[in-house]
């Protein structure tokens, strides 16, 4: 906000005036007008109000003996205000002509067009903690505890090798639902938590505590941990984890761990550690600033005691010889000043970004910039990133004397009040295909494992292969690839057909990887799914290495490894091709953030968003190489501007040391440099990539 203020004021300060000089002055070169008096007020002004926070920078830079951009800033702003001060209270005294031209237009517009640099800059890092907050919030602030049954192991869920024919819901369907029933749970704070404590998890709340499963069976979304989207079951004896979604059964959990010691909170701290372990990157105007300040200083100095020793050496008169030496001095200072570097950045940010929100590519702060083009491994989750994240019908394979539309009829019947994935999937499937789905007159959920339905007065299963076997129906054993979904009919024990299930490929994926290819990248999979599943959708999309199997943890340990790899390629002679890490979800929020180049897909989840440094607006994949080009080339921009900046000033100010330029000749050649930087940053519109 203290940026945008300043803007705001310099460019009120600046633009009424300078278009009030350069209107009534055009006519009226060398002559002191009322306009001047009122570029003097302006850029007193700004100089108070605004440049105290550029002064200060540039204080505390010399008291540790070096310089910065602010120190460039600053002294063109004094350089600028100082001399047309003097010079205009010279020619008031008599002492000096008019002058040929003032530039205290020039301070001012030096001191707005730096601080709405620096806004534009601030701006993008303003949300930067919210990540971790929306982190914490996943998990509930509250809980429903239960009594501590006698023993543990009573509550098991029985097996049953046969499944009864009738539809009526059997007293061993959910026994915890029954048991849950009379123990009154207590809604308590999550904080008051202990080990060993038992807490209810219904339907569709969140799991709030890491813990073992004491009773109960359902299926569990725990994409939040592994980033994919198909529900597992957990049943007695099996862990969960606090933030995951609870979905279709009751389960009672024995608390295992609390506070810092969940998995959340893990997570939480993998993203603080990597945030806070980046090193920051040195501006590269800065790092011109280091060497260019002290250069500029020591030419200055040296041509004030060239001219003093040329004046005494030709005997001239002391009042011109000070003259000489007055206006050496300053066009060598003002030829120096560094308006077009304190433009040569924030002017390619501004149109480089600019550029990037239109092909909905979000750029957070310069640092992405500098590092996409240092990019040599580009490590690529899989679920939501290189796949849709959600599951569909991949394949319906039928048994003997069933249909694809019957088939398809049946399941989508019974699933139809189901609210799994995979019966969701089944469903939007029949319905595309015209297959008349209908409300099954009874229906039956098996939390984890399927569904009972009774469609058309006859009994149907539809689930998992275990499911179908305890009902009596022979499942064909034949190779499936992703889930499968068996259906079978128990009136007579009659095996349907399967249909197969799997998380898409986006239909872009596969150009957007070549592109990549194209570009010189290495490519990696990394996913929590199972090494076939992982090498099937790199296969795919064209993906030599897979990481498979990766916990939340473990990603970002990957993008360590591969790093540490990588620069161990080059020996000694740099720090080695960097690590760029894309994904969508919460669990890749430590690799994003560990990576030396985060890029999230935008319509995954605001941790991933907070925790990249670029944000792909949509969700396709060929965001990432037009990513990594855009910030190429906007770098290429950078040094292109960087180098203008000093072109026109590095030739002239050995003419301005020797008394061949005026000050107004070295003012002109400030201001074609920023002309110059300006245009340039403009072409990256109409750059292609």
């Amino acid at each position: 906000k203290r940026w945008l203020q300043r803007g705001v004021l310099g460019v009120i300060l600046w633009l009424p005036v300078e278009i009030l000089h350069w209107t009534m002055t055009r006519h009226h070169a060398g002559q002191i007008m009322w306009v001047d008096w009122l570029a003097l007020a302006a850029s007193t002004l700004a100089i108070v109000l605004i440049g105290g926070a550029f002064y200060s920078s540039a204080f505390a830079a010399a008291r540790r003996r070096t310089s910065n951009m602010d120190t460039l800033i600053s002294l063109g702003a004094t350089v600028a205000y100082g001399y047309s001060l003097v010079a205009l209270i010279g020619h008031l005294a008599g002492m000096w002509p008019a002058p040929a031209a003032l530039y205290f237009n020039e301070a001012t517009a030096l001191l707005a067009l730096i601080s709405v640099g620096h806004w534009l800059e601030a701006r993008a890092r303003t949300h930067a903690g919210s990540a971790i907050r929306d982190l914490m919030h996943l998990a509930p602030a509250t809980a429903w505890r239960v009594p501590a049954p006698e023993s543990s192991t009573q509550s098991a869920a029985p097996t049953r090798k046969r499944i009864a024919l009738s539809l009526a819901p059997s007293p061993e369907a959910n026994p915890p639902a029954i048991a849950q029933a009379a123990t009154a749970p207590t809604e308590v704070p999550v904080a008051t938590l202990a080990v060993g404590d038992h807490v209810l998890v219904r339907p569709g709340d969140r799991v709030p505590i890491d813990g073992i499963v004491a009773s109960g069976v359902s299926s569990v979304d725990e994409s939040m941990l592994t980033g994919e989207p198909i529900p597992v079951r957990r049943a007695a004896g099996d862990s969960v984890t606090g933030g995951t979604v609870n979905i279709d059964g009751a389960l009672t959990v024995r608390v295992t761990r609390v506070g810092s010691a969940t998995a959340l909170a893990q997570i939480v701290k993998l993203v603080e550690t990597a945030q806070n372990s980046r090193p920051p990157v040195q501006k590269l105007a800065d790092q011109v600033a280091a060497v260019f300040v002290p250069s500029v200083l020591a030419i200055a100095a040296l041509t004030a005691l060239g001219w003093f020793i040329y004046g005494h050496a030709a005997n001239l008169p002391s009042g011109v010889m000070w003259a000489k030496l007055a206006q050496a001095v300053c066009g060598v200072l003002i030829v120096a000043c560094p308006c077009a570097l304190g433009l040569a950045v924030p002017a390619a940010l501004m149109v480089g970004t600019g550029r990037g929100s239109k092909l909905g590519i979000l750029f957070r702060d310069i640092t992405a910039l500098q590092t996409a083009e240092k990019i040599g491994t580009v490590v690529l989750d899989k679920t939501g990133t290189i796949t849709a994240g959600r599951p569909a019908v991949t394949n319906v394979l039928l048994a003997a004397g069933t249909s694809r539309g019957e088939l398809l009829r049946i399941a989508a019947s019974a699933e139809r009040n189901s609210t799994h994935p995979l019966a969701k999937a089944i469903v939007d499937l029949a319905a595309a295909e015209n297959a008349n789905a209908i409300e099954p007159s009874l229906f039956r959920n098996e939390p984890g494992s399927g569904v009972y339905a009774t469609v058309d007065g006859e009994d149907f299963v539809v689930g998992s292969r275990d499911l179908l076997t305890a009902a009596g129906i022979a499942v064909e054993n034949t190779a499936q690839s992703g889930t499968s979904v068996f259906v079978g009919r128990v009136s007579d024990h009659t095996f349907l057909g399967r249909i197969e299930l799997a998380d898409a490929v986006k239909a872009d994926s596969r150009a957007a990887i070549a592109s990549l290819h194209e570009m010189g990248l290495e490519t990696v999979l990394l996913t929590g799914d199972n090494a076939a599943a992982g090498k099937a959708v790199a296969g795919q999309v064209g993906i030599d290495c897979v990481e498979a199997g990766v916990r939340p943890a473990g990603k970002a340990e990957v993008v360590t490894r591969l790093r540490a790899a990588a620069r161990a390629r080059t020996g000694n002679f740099g720090p080695g091709p960097g690590v760029a890490m894309v994904g969508d979800g919460i669990n890749d929020a430590p690799a994003l953030a560990e990576a030396d180049l985060g890029i999230a897909i935008g319509t995954g989840s605001d941790i991933a968003k907070e925790a990249g440094d670029i944000v792909l607006v949509g969700g396709s994949l060929s965001g990432v190489p037009t990513a990594i080009a855009l910030s190429k080339a906007t770098m290429r921009t950078i040094r292109q501007n960087l180098f203008f900046a000093f072109a026109y000033n590095v030739i002239a100010i050995p003419l301005a040391a020797c008394g061949l330029l005026s000050p107004i000749v070295c003012a002109a050649a400030m201001a074609l440099s920023d002309v110059t930087v300006i245009g340039n940053a403009l072409l990256l519109r109409r750059k292609r990539l």
